[in-house]
Order: structure tokens, then C-alpha cells, then sequence
């Protein structure tokens, strides 16, 4: 494997994450973040959990090699390992090997600050499949959001290194303020670099993040980032890159079906999954539901006290996202008309910002509607975070008039119709969460929920859209399968 060239070829492996449809309904184990230790050789402004220093009381080698097998007893079937930088446990590789052995697939998400080639090959060895690698902007940025000089050329250096250990390869970026303008030619630079799949999140007011809130994007820029990251995924499809959205990008404007579902109709945000298929393991052994949650409010155990099969099945602080969670949300989200499948988008997001969750202005689809009616929202921080790992501040919501947007005509203003979301049957209280299912209107590329004639969104026929739709597709790969022939017939 050592003598591949960079650009050797890899061979593809579907991530063991993706879900299938028992997963979600069973609310199975599918995929465990495990924080290997809080040691880190960065010293990033956005960080969430404060790292630096390791934890006093991180779990020895054997305790870990134990947490692998409770994994896999489990059926876990993906483990990605973080820190921290997860490299700086001497044991990493012992741990990366039982990962594999165990047939569970082992990834790591980096910052790539002194991955030396000698890791990068003990780790491939070990059975290390995918590494993603952290990419906050163009060179000065990245520096400067990293905490140190040089920290991008290592980055975009080390993208190439794993691709020669066979290691498939992504980036993620974090989304602040500061990077949106940038991120056309980002996208340039990992295209040049080889990256296809680009993973892309929005900053949280967590940890270090919550200190310099003025990185923190304002709610009503999603107007301009949504459409922004449309038009990248498209660029990047052309060049062989995949962007994909984070959990906490979103939600339901008219560029959901492709961010989140590739173009694909049945692919849509349907709630947090913290706790339902996910799990977060932090070095000290607690767990919680999603590795980037508020510990004080979500940690559902610790290894040392407690079996994961049993925090899994049994802990609240686990299990919070599973069951329907109407009654927890607040503000817009409350009466959104996506309010039964969104339920409030990202807890990490709104519990960080608000300081509970059920409310998240982080939103595509409000952030729309709101400016139609003239506003727009802004986050300012009223409390600030005390300092410790995981922790988080308290910010207020502005709602202010959208300097913006056009004069709004009172008398039209008056007479237009806001979506509301259907009213629910009496059943459904005590429905499966998360069952509402959505069709995709092609008269605005908004879902609407099925089983709708006239879309609330623009008033189009739902069936006929979707007819006339199919019909254009049909029509398409008609042409397409003929061109093709004709060319074959000619190249003869």
C-alpha cells in the first residue's frame, strides 16, 4: 500500500453509517463518535469542547479495548474516532486495530497538525478506512480560526498522504461568517487537491465558539449561504466532489432535495438522530446521544458505572429525540409548518444558542419567511459561556425589520397565507415519531406534506407538477438514450 502514488486510486467502500430503513424504525446503535482524548496540538477559536489539555481521568487502554467490544456486542457498524486529536493517545493504533478486527469500520476525523506519515501508515495498516480532514477557509483564515501558521498547507498536505496509504479522504468545513465569501474558491482548492465528498456545518455557540461569537453566522445569512451551497453542489458534481450538509444545515427551502438527497425526492431532514442511531463517547468514558451535545444537560451514563447496551436503552438523556417532541418547541418552530418532521432541526445548535432546545433559528425555510414579511433574525449574546468543556453561553433572538428585503404592500401583506402545518389526527399523539412523510413539490421544489392537493407554499397543483415533471424526466432520458445511440453508431 506504502508505494501507491497520490493519486492512486481507491477502491470504493459504502460508509457503514448510511441508514436503512430498520435502523430508523428499531432506533438501532448504527454509528459511535468516540473522543479518544481532549489532547490537542491546535488551538482553534471555534472549538466546541474547549480542547487542549487531556482529560485528568481518561480511560486506560483496556477500558477502551472494552468499550469496543460493548460496540460491537451492540451492532454498531461505524466508529469514528475525534478528539482532541485523536493520534496523541499512544494507543490509538491499538485501538484503531480492535476497532477493525471487531468488523466494525474505523474512521477519524482530524486536523492533520503533525499527521506524520508514519501514522498515517501505522494507521492504514491497523485498518484505518476514511479520515476526514478539517478545511475552515483559505490559508489565512484556516490559520488564523486553527491557532496556528502553516495549519492549512498541513491540511491540504496530509488530504494527499492518506489517499497514498489507500485511505479514502473528505474535508469539512466549518461555516462562519468570515468563510461564506470564500467558499467558491474553497471549492477550487479541494477540487485541485482530489477531495470528493466536502462536508459542510455551521459553527455553534459551544466552548471557545461561544467566546468569540462574532465568528458565529447570523441567522438571516442562511438566505444567502442555502442557495450559495445549491449552486457549489452542482460545480462540484462537474469535478467529482459531493458537498454535503451537516445536521445542523437546513432546513426545507427549495434546496433541500438536492443538499440533503443528492436531487433525490425521498431524502430529507427528518430530525435529530442524536440517540437514535448515533452515539457520543467522550475519553473519560460518558456518554451521550451525539458527541457535540451539552454534557452537563445530555450525559446518560459512564462506562465505568454502566453497560452502553444499558445507557442506550434506558437513559432519558439518550433517548430524548425518539419519541415525538411537539411539546418542547417554542417560538417559530412551534408553529412552523414542518414542525412534526423537523422537530426543531439540530439540538446541539438551539440548546447551545437558547439554552434549550425547540427552537432554531438556524433555518433556511424560516429565514425565507421571514423576510417576505419584512424581518430578519439576529443571535446576541447575553450571558457568557463559564469556561469549561462542552458549555455554552445564552443568547438572545432579534427579530428586526430586513433592511433588504422589498417594501412589503400592508394591504396584500394582510390577505397573504402563511403555510400551517396540517392538523394533525387524533392518533397521533401517540404515533411513531417522526412518521409524517413528505412529497416534493415541483412548482417550488418545497415539501409539502403528502397527500396535499394545492401546495401552501405556491399554490401549485401537486399531482399535476409532479406529472408534468415525470413526463419532462421521461422525455430527458428518452433523448439521452438516443444521443447515446447515435454516437455508438457513429464511433463504429
Amino acid at each position: 500500500m506504502g508505494d501507491a502514488g497520490p493519486d492512486a486510486p481507491v477502491a470504493p467502500v459504502a460508509p457503514n453509517r448510511w441508514l436503512r430503513t430498520p435502523d430508523v424504525r428499531d432506533h438501532r446503535l448504527v454509528h459511535a463518535v468516540w473522543e479518544l482524548t481532549l489532547a490537542c496540538n491546535l488551538k482553534c477559536r471555534h472549538c466546541g469542547s474547549r480542547a487542549g489539555a487531556k482529560r485528568p481521568d481518561e480511560m486506560t487502554t483496556q477500558e477502551c479495548l472494552d468499550v469496543v467490544r460493548q460496540l460491537q456486542e451492540l451492532g454498531t457498524r461505524e466508529v469514528t474516532l475525534i478528539g482532541g486529536e485523536a493520534y496523541l493517545r499512544r494507543d490509538w493504533v491499538e485501538i484503531v486495530r480492535a476497532v477493525s478486527d471487531a468488523g466494525m469500520q474505523c474512521t477519524l476525523q482530524t486536523g492533520a497538525w503533525h499527521l506524520t506519515d508514519t501514522r498515517i501508515a501505522q494507521a492504514a495498516e491497523a485498518g484505518l478506512v476514511a479520515c476526514g480532514v478539517s478545511v475552515d477557509g483559505l490559508a489565512p483564515l484556516h490559520d488564523h480560526l486553527r491557532g496556528r501558521p502553516g495549519s492549512f498547507d498541513a491540511a491540504i498536505d496530509a488530504l494527499a498522504r492518506l489517499r497514498a496509504q489507500g485511505i479514502r479522504t473528505s474535508a469539512n468545513t466549518q461555516i462562519t461568517a468570515a468563510v461564506i465569501p470564500q467558499l467558491r474558491d474553497l471549492l477550487g482548492e479541494l477540487v485541485a487537491v482530489g477531495v470528493r465528498n466536502w462536508q459542510v456545518q455551521l459553527t455553534v455557540a459551544m466552548g471557545r465558539a461561544a467566546d468569540n461569537h462574532q465568528l458565529l453566522m447570523q441567522p438571516y445569512l442562511m438566505n444567502e449561504l442555502m442557495p450559495l451551497l445549491a449552486e457549489l453542489h452542482t460545480t462540484g458534481l462537474a469535478d467529482g466532489l459531493l458537498l454535503q450538509p451537516g445536521n445542523n444545515v437546513g432546513y426545507f427551502g427549495p434546496y433541500e432535495a438536492v443538499l440533503r438527497g443528492s436531487g433525490h425526492a425521498a431524502e430529507h431532514w427528518t430530525g435529530c438522530f442524536a440517540g437514535r442511531n448515533v452515539l457520543g463517547i467522550e475519553a473519560d468514558g460518558t456518554i451521550k446521544g451525539c458527541p457535540s451535545l451539552p454534557t452537563t444537560s445530555y450525559a446518560g451514563g459512564n462506562v465505568r458505572d454502566t453497560g452502553i447496551a444499558e445507557i442506550w436503552a434506558s437513559a432519558p438523556q439518550l433517548s430524548f429525540a425518539r419519541n415525538s417532541r411537539r411539546q418542547e418547541m417554542w417560538g417559530f418552530c412551534a408553529s412552523c409548518y414542518y414542525a412534526d418532521v423537523c422537530e426543531g432541526g439540530c439540538t446541539w445548535t438551539s440548546h447551545s444558542l437558547l439554552g434549550r432546545p425547540g427552537n432554531n433559528p438556524y433555518c433556511h425555510y424560516r429565514a425565507s419567511e421571514l423576510k417576505k414579511q419584512g424581518k430578519r433574525e439576529r443571535v446576541v449574546r447575553r450571558l457568557p459561556a463559564p469556561g469549561t468543556s462542552f458549555d455554552h453561553g445564552r443568547f438572545d433572538i432579534v427579530v428586526e425589520p430586513d433592511p433588504d428585503a422589498p417594501r412589503a404592500d400592508p394591504a396584500a401583506e394582510a390577505h397573504r397565507r402563511h403555510p400551517a402545518p396540517p392538523e394533525p389526527p387524533s392518533e397521533r399523539e401517540h404515533a411513531p415519531a417522526h412518521s409524517p412523510s413528505l412529497d416534493l413539490c415541483r412548482g417550488c421544489n418545497c415539501y409539502v406534506y403528502s397527500g396535499t392537493r394545492l401546495c401552501p407554499h405556491c399554490g401549485a397543483d401537486v399531482q399535476e407538477r409532479r406529472r408534468a415533471y415525470e413526463s419532462a424526466l421521461a422525455e430527458a432520458r428518452h433523448a439521452s438514450a438516443r444521443l447515446t445511440s447515435l454516437m455508438r453508431d457513429l464511433t463504429r
